[in-house]
């Protein structure tokens, strides 16, 4: 007697166009979990504007049920391995076409739940991928370096030490000020850099903490653009520019990244049902 199959839920990684180059792709990739990675074909629908399809995984219902997650949530090994795992997908689909990224762990309770779901959000889909078409996501930071403490030197025979101590603090807090000054300097020139190339614009919180080395700086400015294709090179160019006559700051631009930053997410997916639930 053959053994049941180990029930399983539907993982949504993007919404893409079907396109036919996508047949060999998929399967050379491994998805969350190391399912293997495959094509949800799109649901007819004369409305919407192009067709549309999930990139899909069928992952263990055990380790991805509602209550299982929350375990995992708190598992920050687990939680590593799963965005890596996310983001492989959703990055090797963006160097091939066209995608629309969905949050990690988009779970549907099964094929048909996900082809409802994208039937009633076909046409959302397709409106967001027709804009996000022959453009790529770039990130834009700016930090704050550290204001360097003056040289010590002996104070004038009619200044006290700690008159000479709080004449160098206020030359280190002066210069901390000037590089603020160049980094609003530079945010306003990078405006006008996405103005020119067309680059919508979505502004995060600046990374702190743990995500920035002390010799970094302070990160004052962490935003994306969306850029054109077609003036990719020039835009990258231009934002280096923008700081290259300014002291105090350093500018870092990262990507190309697919659209995370202009991926509007979609409706919620529904919670998985539990195991003794009926079929829809």
């Amino acid at each position: 007697m053959n053994a049941s199959p180990t029930p399983t839920l539907t993982y949504v990684y993007a919404a893409t166009p079907p396109a036919p180059l996508l047949d060999d792709v998929l399967p050379t990739l491994a998805g969350v979990a190391g399912r293997p990675v495959t094509l949800l074909p799109p649901v007819p629908d004369d409305t919407a504007p192009a067709p549309v399809a999930f990139v899909i995984s069928d992952v263990p219902r055990a380790d991805f049920a509602e209550a299982a997650l929350q375990e995992h949530f708190e598992d920050l090994r687990w939680l590593e391995e799963t965005a890596r795992a996310h983001h492989h997908v959703i990055e090797t689909l963006a160097g091939h076409t066209t995608v629309l990224p969905l949050r990690m762990a988009t779970l549907y309770e099964d094929h048909t739940r996900a082809l409802r779901a994208l039937g009633e959000q076909s046409q959302l889909f397709a409106t967001q991928l027709a804009q996000l078409s022959a453009h790529t996501e770039y990130g834009v930071k700016i930090y704050v370096l550290p204001a360097e403490a003056p040289e010590p030197a002996a104070p004038p025979a009619a200044t006290s030490p700690g008159k000479a101590y709080l004449q160098a603090r206020r030359v280190q807090r002066d210069s901390r000020e000037e590089h603020f000054q160049q980094a609003r300097l530079a945010a306003d020139r990078l405006t006008a850099v996405a103005a020119r190339h067309q680059a919508p614009r979505v502004t995060h919180p600046p990374q702190s903490g743990p995500l920035v080395a002390p010799a970094d700086g302070e990160n004052v400015l962490n935003d994306a653009f969306l850029v054109p294709d077609v003036q990719a090179d020039s835009f990258r160019a231009a934002v280096r520019d923008a700081a290259a006559d300014l002291p105090g700051i350093r500018l870092e631009v990262t990507g190309p990244w697919a659209p995370y930053s202009f991926a509007t997410p979609p409706p919620a997916a529904e919670p998985p049902l539990p195991p003794t639930a009926p079929a829809p």
